[in-house]
């Protein structure tokens, strides 16, 4: 399947716009984490449910940092004329599927696959 030059752009467009929204929050919270830190909480209660809450913001963070640097390789996949193949078996990855997670590198078989054996792994 080769995607329409448009196709291709309108996925570049979206990944871009993703990543920058991404990047614009890590940015904001990181500046509002950074100023929490400089505020003293007496009590140990207060104290302990804002470490809480901070290691929490930093775990959804991360998560978001691996998902920038996913968009990043997709948009370096797309450039490059890889996108929408995938990379397990070299077949096309449905257009729908690419809709829906445009990050994805394995078609739905390949994916469903890999699940099955992850599922096997932890039985």
């Amino acid at each position: 399947m080769a995607l329409t030059k448009e196709e291709v752009e309108g996925f570049e467009k979206q990944l871009c716009d993703w990543r920058d929204e991404l990047e614009g929050s890590q940015s904001k919270s990181m500046h509002a984490m950074h100023e929490a830190e400089q505020r003293a909480y007496p009590d140990p209660t207060d104290q302990a449910s804002i470490e809480t809450e901070r290691n929490f913001e930093l775990r959804i963070k991360d998560r978001e940092r691996r998902l920038i640097r996913k968009i990043e390789k997709t948009i370096l996949r797309l450039r490059e004329g890889e996108f929408g193949l995938c990379e397990a078996c070299g077949g096309d990855i449905s257009i729908e599927r690419l809709e829906a997670r445009p990050v994805t590198t394995l078609c739905i078989e390949c994916k469903h696959e890999q699940e099955q054996e992850e599922r096997t792994r932890l039985s």
